[in-house]
């Protein structure tokens, strides 16, 4: 018997459970910058030491975070479903809970990448990325960020998965950052739509069931409500 494909968006809230701050709310030292002045070409170009400074200390944040019950979750209901995970997340709590298939559209924080060849990604065994580290071809490393003013180059690729989804789960986002928010356009016509929310205020299309909770808690009601008896 074929599985039903569960295909699931996650975002911020999802890893804020897990004590990783959304990149809205860093406080302390980085409370006075608005993120785009951290993560885009144009402050990678003015002063990429504090860029890099600004990730190491995100990577050091994402290092000490554990994956969650809605993380753990997921993973193990690919026992029964045929589970794709799209994040807007650049942590790795999804694969450190053991999820298999995940598609990070904004990049990956414990990743460098060549400012020579995009192509060139390296695996970071370290929390620090520092100016003179630099790729085989001999160019600086900058981290393996989608930035603001740069294109999501696996947003196609998402469109495409979401299309073959028997149920789609978003979790952890309120849908308003895009390309990634677009994704609930492309769900077939008998799909099984769900949103894990908190916001009261958002209402989500007509034909997504709206569980306004956290995602922990959301992601139980889900499961029992939703999944098991259905």
């Amino acid at each position: 018997m074929t599985r039903k494909k569960l295909v699931v968006l996650s975002g911020a809230g999802i890893s804020k459970e897990s004590g990783i701050p959304t990149f809205r709310d860093n406080n302390g030292l980085w409370k006075q910058y608005r993120f785009e002045e951290v993560a885009s070409p144009e402050a990678w170009r003015r002063d990429p030491e504090m860029v890099l400074e600004f990730y190491n200390y995100r990577r050091k944040i994402v290092r000490n975070a554990h994956p969650n019950y809605a993380h753990i979750a997921l993973a193990e209901l690919e026992k029964d479903f045929d589970v794709v995970i799209i994040t807007q997340n650049v942590d790795d709590l999804h694969e450190r809970a053991g999820s298999k298939n995940i598609l990070h559209l904004h990049g990956e924080i414990m990743k460098a990448r060549s400012t020579a060849n995009p192509e060139i990604i390296i695996d970071l065994d370290t929390d620090e990325l520092n100016i003179g580290d630099k790729c085989p071809l001999g160019s600086q490393l900058r981290p393996h960020i989608v930035w603001f003013g740069e294109p999501v180059s696996y947003i196609d690729k998402a469109i495409e998965i979401v299309k073959t989804a028997n149920i789609f789960l978003v979790i952890g986002t309120g849908l308003k950052v895009y390309p990634a928010a677009s994704l609930i356009h492309y769900t077939p016509r008998n799909c099984r739509n769900f949103l894990i929310d908190p916001g009261a205020e958002f209402g989500p299309p007509e034909n997504f069931i709206h569980i306004k909770s956290n995602a922990v808690e959301g992601m139980k009601v889900f499961i029992e409500k939703y999944l098991i008896f259905n």
